[in-house]
């Protein structure tokens, strides 16, 4: 049913499935495996399906003709489609699906690119150089935090500089910010700064790892 409504309804026809590799999820007696013994005595059916499509922002110019060679930005595929036996508190069988995404960057190249000057150690103050590119929209408000190379949030920062409050030196071609020795972490460690934009919201500029 599902199949033949793909053919013919068209919002259906770029949706996606994984094959079915599995058995009908529907109908079982509650709280076995057995399909329905009940006087309807229903046919077991696929019902529980999972479909999937990818939708990207430069769809809509890309349908007028405007960026008719643009490549996706997200790519997604299904690493496995199974049902769960085990669960018998209704007549269906749960579904899951496991998919893995991948995001193209928008920007082939960083907006603010950013390294740590010298030896960073919590005994003495330490220097952050960063450039940005001319279009960039800087603001009083971004900050370059030092994390942990594990780091997963933007909010895992272990401390950060204002990059006008913290500034020290200024030229055409880059700044630099300084770091109280207060700040640093004593334990040492490997390390990153990234750069945060307020305007963009989102880290712009990522350092290369270094030691502390």
């Amino acid at each position: 049913q599902l199949n033949m409504a793909k053919k013919n309804e068209a919002f259906l026809k770029e949706f996606k499935e994984g094959p079915l590799l599995f058995k009908p999820t529907y109908k079982f007696d509650l709280y076995s495996e057995v399909y329905d013994t009940s006087e309807k005595k229903r046919k077991p059916a696929w019902t529980d399906r999972i479909l999937w499509k990818v939708k990207n922002d430069y769809e809509a110019e890309a349908k007028e003709g405007e960026f008719p060679e643009e490549e996706n930005t997200i790519s997604v595929s299904l690493t496995n489609y199974l049902s769960h036996m085990s669960y018998g508190i209704s007549d269906h069988k749960p579904v899951t699906g496991t998919f893995k995404l991948e995001m193209k960057p928008l920007v082939s190249d960083p907006l603010v690119t950013l390294s740590a000057e010298g030896e960073w150690s919590a005994k003495h103050d330490v220097l952050i150089r960063y450039s940005a590119v001319r279009e960039f929209p800087s603001s009083a408000w971004d900050w370059i935090g030092l994390f942990q190379v594990t780091f997963r949030h933007v909010k895992d920062y272990v401390t950060y500089a204002w990059v006008e409050d913290d500034e020290i030196a200024s030229n055409r071609d880059s700044k630099q910010v300084y770091m109280s020795a207060s700040e640093i972490p004593k334990m040492g460690g490997e390390f990153l700064l990234c750069y945060y934009s307020n305007n963009l919201q989102t880290i712009v500029g990522i350092s290369e790892p270094f030691q502390v």
